[in-house]
């Protein structure tokens, strides 16, 4: 529902800052790895978010890049973990340190984290393999132009097939098979079309 805001940043109170936005002001949640590089207080400030609606309250998360903010959305996915939570996991690691983490199976690294203990991290590890490294690896290649010409499209469909679930060789595959002046919306639908087939 909310994506993205950019407006003032008013003030700060970790792990809460307040932003405002043509004069509405949002509160919003953030990690400490996206506290660190926000601006001073009344400068200008942009915040990719995710918008959570419980029945006791509507919650706002702000990050400092796409890619926390998709590690941030599948660490809730996990069983018995909560925002709260999967905040304290970026506040104690990057969104890059986590995915090398996931991969390499480094458990006791995430066993380090407050609020996780040994068979949080297992589990972390378990159901996070392969869904974590997509994200920042897929948009390094995007960075680096291994996807030419179209490259914001491509990421485009890259980042709705991993929102969709797929795991990045899944997505990466998917791309390869694009033309290169497909429009996002079209390659959506045939990257869909050609994981369905397999």
């Amino acid at each position: 529902m909310i994506g993205k805001l950019t407006g003032k940043l008013l003030e700060k109170h970790p792990p809460q800052i307040l932003l405002d936005v043509n004069g509405v002001g949002y509160e919003l949640d953030v990690p400490m790895s996206t506290l660190y590089v926000l601006p001073h207080a009344g400068e200008q400030a942009a915040l990719y978010t995710h918008f959570v609606v419980r029945e006791d309250a509507q919650l706002l998360y702000g990050f400092a890049s796409r890619a926390e903010r998709e590690t941030f959305r599948q660490l809730i996915k996990v069983s018995g973990i909560g925002p709260k939570i999967a905040l304290a996991v970026l506040s104690g690691m990057t969104a890059d340190e986590l995915a090398t983490a996931v991969e390499g199976e480094d458990a006791a690294r995430l066993a380090k984290v407050p609020g996780i203990g040994k068979k949080t991290a297992e589990r972390l590890v378990l159901e996070l393999r392969g869904k974590l490294a997509g994200t920042t690896a897929l948009q390094a290649k995007v960075a680096n132009g291994l996807f030419q010409a179209q490259a914001s499209a491509r990421d485009d469909v890259a980042n709705a097939l991993l929102a969709l679930g797929y795991n990045a060789k899944e997505a990466e595959a998917a791309i390869k098979l694009l033309p290169e002046d497909v429009s996002v919306n079209d390659g959506i639908r045939q990257a869909l079309k050609s994981l369905a087939k397999v």
